[in-house]
């Protein structure tokens, strides 16, 4: 079963945030989030739960587009840049995958191609399908 985008318009939390997925595919997915007041802390810069947010959403896009539902045992991030403004663009790449886990690697980058943060996550894939209903 080939994964669309629209498979994962009920992470209801990232749209809430206004994450975008732009690309997805096994292994790899692509998102963005245009920057605006909601996603400012009180220092007036991005804050660092919105970028994780953003970076969160391509990782486990890329990890469950493989058709088995994929869930976080380990995520950390780097917060490399402070941002203010623009639109914010996360680029997941699934660098390693067994059976039961996969390691995938997150740059978060500005529209002047910054690198932002950088998110390394640790995913346990279960043995169901993803979407939930499907075949598998």
């Amino acid at each position: 079963m080939k994964i669309e985008k629209s498979h994962f318009d009920n992470d209801r939390f990232a749209a809430t945030a206004g994450v975008e997925l732009i690309d997805v595919q096994p292994g790899r997915a692509t998102a963005r989030m245009e920057i605006d007041r909601r996603h400012m802390n009180n220092l007036e810069l991005v804050h660092g739960g919105a970028i994780f947010t953003l970076a969160a959403a391509a990782l486990f896009a890329a990890c469950n587009a493989a058709g088995k539902a994929a869930v976080g045992i380990n995520l950390n991030i780097s917060y490399l840049e402070p941002v203010r403004q623009g639109t914010l663009t996360a680029e997941a790449v699934e660098i390693s995958r067994s059976r039961k886990v996969s390691t995938t690697t997150v740059q978060v980058l500005d529209e002047e191609d910054r690198l932002i943060a950088q998110l390394q996550g640790t995913a346990y894939i279960k043995n169901e399908p993803y979407p939930r209903g499907a075949d598998g």
